[in-house]
């Protein structure tokens, strides 16, 4: 049994202080990074698709996803990253504190879908959602999505060769990303 203020306790109050003190950074450099990266796409016509600020390994990696109609190149990548690059250099104070690889890139064939117009622009397109909680003893469908609403998603997949639809309740995805069908 332990004691309230026993040092137990304290460790971890203080371990739970550097998680959500961790997320706030986190959450803070990614906020800045949007602030700066914003003005950089929009003139260039770019879209944002996703942020990543992670450690792996040793290594801090800020991820910065564009995309535009018709795909992104590689040097569009290039301008994106040396534009940002320089603005986060340039930023006094330093939004990031610890050392850090910029990788600007396109989300990839198997895009994540993040937002309302990612699932309206992927109506048609086939896209694998993994779920929280199995439905039909399943935690992952993929198939060609029929139909987004505010609270569902509709999908007509196959299962051991014979097509089906299914409904499933939108706070039920956990990641939802557009996938290759093979």
């Amino acid at each position: 049994m332990s004691r309230i203020g026993s040092s137990e306790q304290k460790c971890s109050l203080f371990l739970l202080a550097d998680l959500l003190k961790g997320g706030l950074v986190l959450s803070s450099v990614i906020e800045t990074v949007r602030t700066l990266v914003m003005p950089i796409l929009n003139t260039n016509h770019f879209q944002l698709v996703d942020l990543e600020y992670v450690k792996e390994g040793s290594s801090w990696f800020l991820r910065v996803y564009i995309d535009k109609p018709g795909g992104i190149n590689i040097e569009e990548c290039a301008l994106v990253s040396d534009l940002l690059g320089e603005q986060l250099d340039a930023a006094d104070p330093d939004p990031i504190p610890q050392a850090y690889v910029l990788e600007v890139s396109s989300p990839g064939a198997e895009r994540p879908l993040k937002n309302e117009a990612d699932y309206q622009a992927a109506i048609g397109e086939y896209v694998h959602f993994s779920l929280y909680a199995a439905i039909n003893k399943r935690k992952a469908y993929e198939g060609f999505l029929q139909q987004v609403t505010a609270t569902e998603v509709t999908l007509d997949y196959k299962e051991k060769g014979r097509p089906k639809t299914i409904t499933i309740p939108r706070d039920q995805i956990a990641k939802a990303r557009l996938a290759i069908e093979f």
